[in-house]
């Protein structure tokens, strides 16, 4: 074994794989860092630039960007709130604080580091597992991955945001939500509104950016304000030296949390997507301060970030022993071994174990050399977080869209990624966690297959006295429990600490699902409640394979949102007789939200919408951040038009030319073309 370790080491130093694993180094730090693209992405983009080349370099190129896209998306989890990929959901709940707080250089630092670290642990656990993990991998069937997606939920929906039944009732929306289109079990539609859009299933990326990125962007526009609420010159402790060295002080909450990773990561199907929450609720529940989560407690970025990054090693490991992809990532890898003549099981722990050896070394030098760039450029991107917020919505905003539009290329995807903004906006000021509803979205269709193959293999529920689905049960039990316990103590302590310090207040309003507005949560929670009954009741007419799931959602999210409704509606009450009657409560309640001015940026948005079914993106895009500039961030025409004419050389230079993204037939698609001059390019325009 350790001759075939040092081949391997060999092999990924020798020209020209050692020139491909930093250029995937480099493509992946992009692809990770803009929202809406990520590891997926480059995978399918570089795969076919693996034909016919010698198969170390080939995965030196696609692991070399795959391993770090993890590590990169971090920037937008910090410096915007936007989940930049599946992995760094978690990391928004105290990453962004810390940005606000004018510390996103030191959330860097901390993340970066902890990133090196767990990515090379989860490499190194990778090779020392690799004849061991058999027993693992075969005592997680589809009962285990079906009880295991509910642990995931439970943590989320416990720990993001102040409230469990909110979290909780909102993780069974986001389970609902994954059951449109077409049921596992059988061919049949479900909540699709006759539109052929939905018979696929709800998109994911938009859902995401509409949800995550419009309101916390939004929030910079109406405001006009930048992402650091502190000016840079009374920052204190915010340096990337000190995120550094909050990693090496919490040195064994890392290395629990890349051990969770390499492990959870072998998974296959929910390695990735529960991750970063399973860290993140051991770091809480373990930690024995808890007051500061949510608020910007470093902790809650080292524990996500040691995770996600130790993910890739472990999600590799039953893709090279048995051929089972983790991930749709590792099932393109898995399709890059065939492609090189290598079979999966086996031979690659046998004579092909120095290829073997090549992926884990090409993971630990991607992620040491990765973190070692970003350290030196995100020094110059905190720094974007000083900022004016005009000149940061329309480029982000730009991203944004393109980025929902990857998904399908298909108007439902912007229609779909404007109206989670909506939603998206009138949960964050109602004080409803968001991050359930993604997270249950990605597991639905995984937990629903779970559940009908365990239903099927064991005639009924008889599964569920399985040692594992015992043990993960209790667990789920305890998470709630401990969580409501913590909550409860938060909320008598934040009592005492407002009286004596009103800020605190502004700081726990601002943080995930904190907000506290009765007026506009009250209409949510009775939208949500009539929702769940008319699903629940649509659910009934459908056979028994296809309504079981969609009434496991069903049935507690009406009972849970019920119970909130009646909470809200004696808060709402309250509130009503303090300002002197329902008009007065409403318009404080909407001028505490910003509310008008969200309808306007809103209508911005949709405006540019409607401008591209006329003249395409090409034009509406840079139209908008001209116009957006000029009259909402009262800029000169000259910076306006210089940022637009970038947006414009963006999206021709890199989403047309370099991606060939397909883009919207518009009005004026039909017929320029044949006006412009045989010298003139159409991709320019069209």
């Amino acid at each position: 074994m350790i001759e075939a370790l040092l081949e391997g080491l060999f092999l990924v130093f020798q020209w020209p794989a050692i020139g491909f694993l930093f250029l995937g180094v480099l493509l992946g730090i992009w692809l990770g860092a803009v929202p809406g693209l990520g590891g997926i992405i480059g995978l399918v983009l570089l795969l076919p630039f693996t034909f016919g080349m010698e198969t170390v370099p080939a995965f030196a190129l696609l692991l070399g960007m795959f391993a770090v896209t993890s590590t990169s998306d971090t920037i937008a989890s910090v410096m915007l709130g936007i989940p930049g990929t599946a992995a760094s959901q978690a990391t928004i709940l105290d990453g962004y604080p810390l940005a606000q707080q004018g510390k996103a250089a030191r959330a860097f630092g901390a993340a970066f580091t902890v990133s090196a670290f767990g990515g090379v642990f989860g490499a190194i656990i990778l090779a020392v597992s690799l004849p061991l993990i058999l027993p693992i991998i075969k005592s997680f069937a589809s009962p285990e991955l079906f009880v295991l997606g509910m642990l995931g939920l439970a943590m989320v929906g416990s720990l993001s945001g102040g409230s469990i039944l909110k979290g909780l009732s909102v993780a069974c929306l986001g389970i609902l939500l994954s059951t449109v289109g077409y049921g596992e079990a059988e061919s049949i539609p479900r909540y699709h509104f006759e539109t052929e859009y939905l018979l696929d299933n709800l998109p994911l990326i938009p859902v995401v950016l509409g949800l995550f990125a419009i309101p916390e962007i939004m929030e910079l526009a109406i405001r006009n304000v930048s992402i650091s609420r502190v000016p840079k010159d009374q920052t204190v402790g915010g340096g990337m030296l000190e995120g550094v060295k909050d990693v090496f002080r919490h040195w064994w909450l890392a290395l629990r949390c890349a051990a969770i990773g390499t492990y959870v990561g072998m998974l296959p199907g929910l390695g990735a997507a529960i991750v970063d929450w399973v860290a993140y609720g051991h770091a809480v529940q373990s930690a024995k301060d808890k007051s500061q989560f949510g608020f910007g407690d470093i902790r809650g970025v080292i524990a996500p970030e040691a995770a996600n990054n130790a993910t890739r090693g472990g999600s590799l490991i039953p893709t090279v022993a048995f051929g089972i992809p983790g991930s749709l990532g590792t099932a393109i890898l898995l399709g890059a071994l065939l492609i090189q003549g290598l079979k999966p099981g086996p031979d690659m722990l046998t004579s092909e174990l120095h290829i073997t050896f090549s992926m884990v070394w090409t993971i630990v030098i991607a992620n040491i050399v990765a973190a070692g760039l970003l350290m030196i450029w995100s020094k110059q991107v905190a720094k974007i977080a000083f900022l004016p917020g005009h000149l940061i919505v329309p480029g982000v905003i730009m991203f944004v869209f393109l980025g929902a539009w990857l998904g399908g290329a298909a108007l439902g995807d912007w229609i779909s990624c404007l109206t989670f903004g909506v939603v998206g906006f009138i949960m964050k000021r109602g004080g409803w966690p968001r991050p359930p509803l993604i997270l249950a979205l990605i597991l639905g269709n995984i937990m629903e297959n779970a559940f009908q193959i365990s239903m099927g293999a064991h005639d009924g529920y008889g599964w569920l006295s399985r040692p594992v689905v015992l043990v993960v049960l209790v667990l789920i039990a305890l998470t709630i429990f401990m969580s409501a316990r913590g909550i409860t103590k938060n909320k008598a302590a934040q009592k005492e600490v407002e009286a004596d310090d009103p800020a605190s207040k502004a700081r726990q309003e601002a943080a995930e699902g904190g907000a506290k507005n009765p007026m506009i949560s009250l209409p949510f929670s009775i939208f949500l409640f009539l929702f769940f009954v008319w699903a629940g009741v649509q659910a009934f007419g459908w056979p028994e394979s296809v309504n079981e799931f969609p009434i496991i959602a069903t049935a507690p999210g009406a009972i849970m949102v019920f119970a909130v409704l009646l909470f809200e509606a004696k808060e709402a009450a309250h509130e009503v007789k303090v300002q002197g009657g329902i008009s007065s409560a409403y318009k404080i309640a909407l001028e505490k939200a910003v509310a008008y001015r969200a309808v306007l940026f809103f209508g911005y948005l949709l405006a540019m919408i409607i401008v591209m079914l006329v003249l395409g993106q090409k034009f509406s895009i840079p139209l908008f951040i001209f116009l957006y500039l000029i009259r909402w961030g009262s800029y000169n025409w000259r910076v306006a038009l210089g940022y637009a004419a970038g947006g414009w050389l963006m999206m021709v230079g890199f989403y047309d030319r370099t991606l060939d993204l397909l883009w919207y037939p518009s009005w004026l698609s039909n017929w320029l073309p044949e006006l412009l001059p045989s010298w003139i390019p159409v991709w320019f325009f069209v």
